[in-house]
């Protein structure tokens, strides 16, 4: 199994600058063989094979990055490709498009090669780079080996590295027959509500932070290099930081708060129910709750919960998202049309609770189900 672990760096000068090359190297091998790529295409239906070693003759500063990140590059742009064209995919990729310098995510990838790269006692080892001064917050055991790192700037500009470790699993998983088990029912106004009648405490951070984001957003657009073509300033430049920084910290907010919570339900629980729910869809202007729906980040906290469960050995059961598990009763098995604006659920057979409760409770007598039907 993969499992990579990500590490806050600080390079030096000269490593930073190293890095923002490497960045634009990654970015233009990307694009010139892209180009190539369309152009064989339109010329022999083929997309041919290129290689970064046919650009540095042409561009001479390639040679002072490492190679194995343009070696990835060449591989991410053939998996784009293929992914693009692949029938058996039930959603494929569009084409890929050229990177931006302006917009692109500043990240490449470098390959374990007889241990160039490793994690010293003072930092991490890179190729090229040499030891960069790291934060090890934490440390993998001592069997794991080093696949590959992946090296990134925030628009913050903070410097990280994510490392991919290869181990053998050895995990004893708990049983499909477990009593141990809970259901989520997604809910905007607090992440989810459990089948135990519980709704997550799941803060806005997003709306805690709207004043003070759009104060900054109004300086922004007040500097010299808002209008269109016009020169950015120095102090666009450092606002524009600012509102970089607000983001971040908003962002950090939440993801920390899904960790814990997933945390928290992956150590109680051998087995959870969700729904397979379209966040995207869910966000849409017409529901009228998008800003909610992205504020509590519930698809980013399913990924989480799906890798920690698996890690332990436990189950992630996803009921698919048609199942009416608000319209049916979870008592009685009766099923009814009710308005999204009524909130409590009301059966005929007496039952009465809480809508987003009782749903969740029929996912998971339907995760359940699922689960234990695999068995038999």
């Amino acid at each position: 199994m993969n499992k990579a672990y990500k590490y806050r760096i600080y390079p030096s000068k000269e490593q930073e600058v190293l890095f923002a090359k490497t960045f634009g190297c990654c970015r233009k091998v990307y694009n010139l063989m892209l180009s190539d790529k369309i152009r064989s295409y339109e010329e022999t239906k083929n997309f041919g094979k290129q290689t970064p070693a046919m650009y540095k003759k042409e561009y001479p500063y390639l040679k002072e990055v490492d190679s194995l990140a343009l070696a990835n590059v060449q591989l991410s742009l053939q998996s784009a490709i293929s992914s693009c064209f692949d029938k058996s995919r039930k959603s494929r990729n569009g084409f890929p498009r050229y990177k931006s310098a302006k917009h692109s995510r500043k990240s490449y990838t470098t390959n374990n090669q007889n241990g160039t790269v490793a994690i010293t006692g003072k930092g991490i080892r890179l190729p090229k780079t040499g030891i960069v001064r790291t934060e090890i917050h934490r440390n993998p055991n001592p069997d794991w080996k080093i696949k590959s790192a992946t090296i990134s700037q925030d628009c913050d500009g903070k410097y990280y590295a994510s490392v991919l470790f290869e181990y053998e699993e050895d995990v004893h998983g708990a049983s499909r027959m477990s009593s141990n088990a809970i259901g989520l029912d997604y809910k905007s106004d607090g992440l989810y509500m459990d089948s135990n009648g519980n709704v997550a405490d799941m803060p806005r951070y997003y709306r805690e932070a709207q004043k003070k984001l759009a104060k900054a957003q109004r300086i922004l657009s007040r500097r010299t290099g808002s209008g269109k073509g016009e020169t950015k300033s120095k102090n666009y430049i450092k606002q524009q930081k600012k509102v970089a920084k607000i983001h971040k910290h908003i962002s950090n907010q939440r993801i920390d708060a899904l960790h814990k919570k997933s945390t928290e339900i992956a150590n109680q629980y051998d087995i959870v129910c969700v729904e397979t729910l379209n966040m995207k869809a869910m966000s849409n202007r017409s529901f009228g709750n998008g800003k909610a729906t992205l504020d509590n980040g519930y698809g980013m906290f399913l990924n989480m919960l799906e890798y920690k469960l698996s890690d332990r050995g436990k189950y992630l059961v996803k009921v698919d998202k048609w199942y009416p598990s608000s319209q049916l009763c979870s008592h009685c098995g009766r099923k009814q049309k009710i308005k999204l604006s009524n909130r409590t659920y009301r059966c005929s057979c007496g039952m009465t609770m809480d809508r987003d409760h009782n749903a969740a409770i029929n996912i998971l007598n339907e995760g359940l189900r699922l689960l234990r039907s695999d068995v038999a």
